[in-house]
């Protein structure tokens, strides 16, 4: 009988709406159970040892859990879901030591030093996201915004999405538990996200996409076609939602008559907004756009 390979998992939450872990237990082939009970890939099974959304624990017990993975040396990967908050060590604090709050930034930088990789879920810890938009009282900062400032080199995956979808987490899990990590690596956009999930504009991919091109657009929402002119940031957006959909390939934003809010990327929500304006020329300017339709888009 084959040995199957132990691939710890730490999953730490910082400031975040829980929108990404629910996303993945929420999936349906494979589901989460499958995810967490047997074999992610031939061989390989996850031991998801900490996750505050599903642990039945509390209190210094599961916290311990934490210090026994920051003892190892490479032995675990760090899933980081949510923003670090940098401005004050008061917000989003887990745990106590010696009397002390202990910040969920310094978790996760003492994790990240161990760890063999760190898979940042969702558009928080990837990029900063909806509690980094301009205000940001707390300081709150993407997981590699922490890694710089902590001098911390260690290979990084982004899964961005707000939240992201349950098979981008689960098939890049699997990926780098079947692949390896330096396979994965090597198929990542210069946002460090897998370009199988990425790697397509969501603007050529729309099955709205003929009425951009006959302009046929939209003046009010539940009208026929082209939504660009109600604030669709699908021009400027690389996923695969169109072909992949959601809730088990139902449905997804533009199919159910909302604009794609360009979730999936650095610029969200700040660069990207207001959701619902059409996005102007300068703002377009700013993305490096890789098709020339996208640039035409400015002129609609």
């Amino acid at each position: 009988m084959n040995e199957v390979v132990e691939v710890p998992v730490v999953w730490l939450q910082g400031g975040a709406c829980t929108g990404c872990a629910v996303s993945l237990l929420n999936s349906f082939s494979p589901n989460a159970a499958s995810i967490v009970l047997r074999e992610l890939a031939p061989g390989k099974h996850v031991s998801l040892k900490f996750l505050m959304t599903v642990m039945a624990g509390q209190g210094e017990q599961v916290i311990d859990i934490i210090r026994d993975e920051e003892s190892l040396s490479k032995g675990y990967v760090l899933v980081m879901e949510g923003t670090l908050q940098l401005g004050d060590d008061m917000f989003a604090t887990l745990g106590e030591a010696g009397g002390r709050e202990i910040p969920v930034h310094e978790h996760a930088a003492n994790l990240a030093r161990g760890a063999i990789a760190v898979v940042c879920i969702g558009t928080c810890s990837s990029f900063g996201g909806i509690p980094a938009a301009e205000g940001n009282p707390t300081g709150a900062a993407s997981m590699e915004t922490l890694l710089r400032r902590e001098g911390i080199e260690v290979p990084q995956v982004n899964i961005p999405g707000c939240p992201p979808h349950p098979d981008w987490v689960a098939g890049s899990l699997a990926a780098v538990a079947i692949y390896g990590l330096d396979a994965v690596a090597a198929c990542l956009d210069e946002l460090k996200r897998p370009t199988i999930y990425y790697g397509k504009n969501i603007h050529e991919t729309c099955p709205r996409r003929a009425d951009f091109d006959a302009g046929r657009f939209a003046s009010m929402f539940g009208e026929p076609g082209c939504l660009y002119q109600l604030g669709c940031k699908g021009p400027v957006t690389f996923a695969d939602c169109p072909t992949r959909m959601w809730n088990s390939g139902t449905n997804w934003c533009v199919g159910a008559g909302s604009p794609c809010h360009g979730c999936v990327e650095p610029g969200f929500p700040d660069q990207l907004g207001p959701l619902y304006e059409k996005i102007d020329e300068e703002r377009m300017d700013r993305f490096r756009l890789l098709d020339p339709h996208t640039q035409s888009a400015t002129k609609a």
